[in-house]
């Protein structure tokens, strides 16, 4: 995928899961409707680990280190043991998560993986997997919202 695309693409998912996330409130974040695992706030947390992940390699420099244990594949809020940060928190870095990808120079996407990931070989590679993976938890969190308001 090439950058310009690539960008547009996050624009478009990135601006949709934001514009989602203004409608929840902390209280509807971290209630867990029957039927899923998790709840909205953790799968805005896990968005925005696998986004960085993805984008800046599994050693975080602008996100706190505890986000994989709280939002790491795997990893579900009755597991947590320390307090996970708010919706709020998180909305504001995913907007700032957002501005340094897009500022991420052409030649990012074109690098190699260290290792190939499911068949992926290169960061742009990646980069639409990132995308592909957003917008399939934001239809997630859409369900889970349409749930918890019929409730």
């Amino acid at each position: 995928m090439n950058r310009k695309t690539g960008i547009k693409q996050l624009q478009i998912t990135r601006g949709a899961l934001l514009k989602f996330l203004q409608e929840i409130d902390e209280e509807t974040a971290a209630i867990q409707p029957k039927g899923f695992n998790n709840t909205l706030q953790w799968h805005t947390g896990h968005i925005l680990t696998a986004a960085e992940s993805f984008m800046f390699g599994k050693e975080f420099e602008h996100l706190p280190k505890e986000y994989t244990g709280l939002f790491g594949y795997g990893s579900k809020p009755s597991d947590w043991t320390a307090a996970a940060p708010s919706i709020r928190v998180m909305e504001a870095q995913l907007k700032e998560q957002s501005e340094r990808i897009q500022a991420l120079p052409e030649e990012v996407f074109e690098k190699n993986l260290p290792e190939p990931f499911i068949g992926l070989e290169t960061v742009g590679e990646l980069y639409g997997m990132m995308i592909y993976h957003e917008a399939e938890h934001l239809g997630q969190m859409k369900a889970m919202k349409r749930i918890l308001d019929a409730e």
